[in-house]
């Protein structure tokens, strides 16, 4: 395990975390949906609560969560640019701005799950304290970010679906189903024919 790499990894999920926040607060302005509205509201709450997670991690470990490397420059570039696209989207159709916010959540929430992904790995091959302390931060986050990828992909999804004038499932079944694994939201996407009414 390399240590240097450990440490840009929770720079860069420090950083996804922090600019995840603003991506959630940019897309609560796009959306027109109550039920997406309320959920984006608890993730963006649930988003500050891993802030924090990972900002007493970086006690536990001894890093700076001051140090802005390139690879932590490159997460707040990107999300940024997310940011920006979703205030051009709000210039035009309200509708309009909801999907490319659902888009923009989704690309945050990739990473942001990628990075989870990896910490859960880090906790099982790093020993003692550190490894502790690794493992729970991820307990206390990694069903919250699979919740965040999941719903959000079938929101993205039937959000394009009804924009497209096809007949959607809102909330999405991944939603419904309350997913919080890739096979759940396998088996919840293949079951949204029989959810249309």
């Amino acid at each position: 395990m390399k240590d240097a790499q450990m440490e840009e990894l929770l720079l860069e999920a420090l950083e996804t975390e922090l600019c995840g926040a603003k991506v959630y607060e940019t897309a609560l302005k796009c959306v027109t949906n109550k039920d997406l509205l309320a959920e984006w509201g608890k993730y963006l709450a649930e988003t500050r609560h891993h802030i924090e997670v990972v900002q007493r991690l970086f006690g536990e470990l001894g890093y700076n969560p001051e140090f802005h490397s390139e690879g932590r420059k490159i997460v707040n570039y990107i999300s940024t640019s997310l940011i920006t696209a979703m205030e051009k989207a709000l210039q035009g159709p309200k509708e309009a701005a909801q999907l490319v916010a659902a888009e923009c959540v989704t690309l945050a929430e990739t990473k942001d799950h990628l990075n989870w992904e990896l910490i859960g790995e880090l906790a099982k091959s790093v020993e003692g304290e550190r490894g502790e302390a690794l493992a729970a931060a991820y307990a206390q986050v990694e069903d919250e970010e699979d919740e965040h990828l999941y719903h959000t992909v079938g929101w993205s999804r039937e959000l394009w679906i009804e924009a497209l004038g096809l007949q959607a499932v809102l909330p999405p079944p991944e939603e419904r189903r309350d997913v919080r694994t890739e096979v759940g939201a396998a088996r919840a996407k293949s079951s949204r024919e029989q959810m249309k009414f």
